[in-house]
């Protein structure tokens, strides 16, 4: 039987424990991506996760869809980053950074008024795009997507180039390794999708060649981290920014295959479904990568306790990961261990730039 307090091993890594914290955007950064210094409070008071997977990390200057959300290509970002990963591992814990590109799920305002990039140039749901402003009261609101442009040559190699820069800028960060964030509906979720990616070229069409964007990002991270501390994020069924697929089940058992024989530290499979309130498809999810993965399968989607820890000991996945549940527990896994009650986030800090909501919740024993 194994349980959410095994160690576990990700290639040459070994992890305290199977309870992970999700990548989880709290737009703490400057208005130029630079973290500040809350945000060492918040992942060193987190610590004790098995593995921390940091918020989204936007790899250039025109890949943003959030207000606020950090950046890995500047100077200033790599050394604000030092002091959080130096926080969380002289509290013991480890921490991958998730690098984030938008695609066209953003605003000229946010990519420095320059069109949002996209496989295609396909422009007609604009307003299923899920891209977030700062108001000057320090509410965050939805607002409109920009048309995007189609990628051409040029732009796909520069873009693959940065992933590699940001991997590059992370391992001199401190960070342990890197998750690539390919769900969602952002930008590698875009090339996987058939209905968003109409390219004719050698990056659309065919299975391969729809992978074929992500498995070069993966190649140019690979090369400043071994493959096995490079990870994966992927939401197959997920609708959120519709980045859809009529036929998800081919997609990514497909892509699984080819994450295998790369040597992939761990695919993270996602039910963005079940974060939206609605059923949940995880296990359908689970199903499509399973056969297909050799490496650390991680689940995510509205997990409790009790439901992370049967995944773990029917072997459905070898880690999981609770994103609200961190929020508002920063000493989740002793909470677990315990049996405790669990804190309820409240409604108020979830995106802002100071410590309610945010580094405020109260650990158990102080509670």
């Amino acid at each position: 039987m194994t349980s959410l307090f095994d160690p576990i091993q990700i290639g040459d890594l070994t992890l305290a424990n199977r309870i992970w914290m999700p990548p989880m955007t709290r737009a703490r950064a400057t208005q130029d991506g630079v973290p500040t210094r809350i945000m060492i409070e918040y992942y060193r008071q987190r610590a004790t996760a098995g593995l921390i997977i940091s918020e989204g990390v936007y790899v250039n200057g025109d890949s943003s869809a959030f207000d606020r959300a950090p950046g890995l290509y500047t100077q200033e970002q790599v050394e604000a980053w030092k002091s959080v990963t130096a926080a969380v591992h002289a509290a013991g814990g480890h921490i991958f950074a998730q690098l984030w590109h938008c695609g066209r799920a953003s605003n000229a305002a946010l990519t420095g008024g320059v069109a949002p990039l996209s496989p295609s140039g396909r422009n007609e749901d604009l307003d299923k795009l899920a891209v977030q402003g700062l108001l000057a009261n320090g509410e965050y609101v939805k607002i409109a997507a920009s048309p995007s442009k189609a990628m051409n040559s040029e732009d796909i190699a520069r873009t693959i180039a940065d992933y590699g820069n940001a991997a590059a800028n992370a391992k001199a960060a401190g960070f342990d390794g890197v998750e690539i964030h390919a769900a969602n509906g952002y930008l590698p979720h875009q090339f996987l999708s058939p209905e968003v990616n109409a390219r004719k070229d050698a990056y659309g069409g065919s299975r391969e060649n729809r992978a074929r964007f992500l498995m070069d990002v993966f190649a140019a991270a690979a090369a400043h981290f071994t493959p096995t501390r490079v990870g994966v994020r992927v939401s197959p069924l997920a609708t959120y920014n519709n980045a859809l697929d009529p036929d998800p089940e081919s997609t990514y058992a497909d892509l699984a295959q080819r994450l295998d024989a790369v040597g992939a530290g761990y695919l993270h499979a996602a039910d963005q479904n079940a974060m939206a309130g609605g059923p949940s498809f995880l296990p359908r999810v689970l199903e499509m990568v399973r056969p297909h993965f050799r490496g650390v399968l991680v689940a995510n989607g509205s997990l409790t306790p009790e439901t992370g820890a049967s995944l773990v000991d029917e072997g459905m996945a070898d880690a999981v990961t609770y994103g609200r549940p961190f929020i508002a527990n920063p000493d989740l896994v002793g909470r677990i261990r315990a049996g405790a009650k669990l804190a309820e986030p409240r409604s108020v800090g979830w995106y802002a730039m100071g410590e309610d909501g945010y580094t405020d919740y109260p650990a158990l024993q102080e509670a």
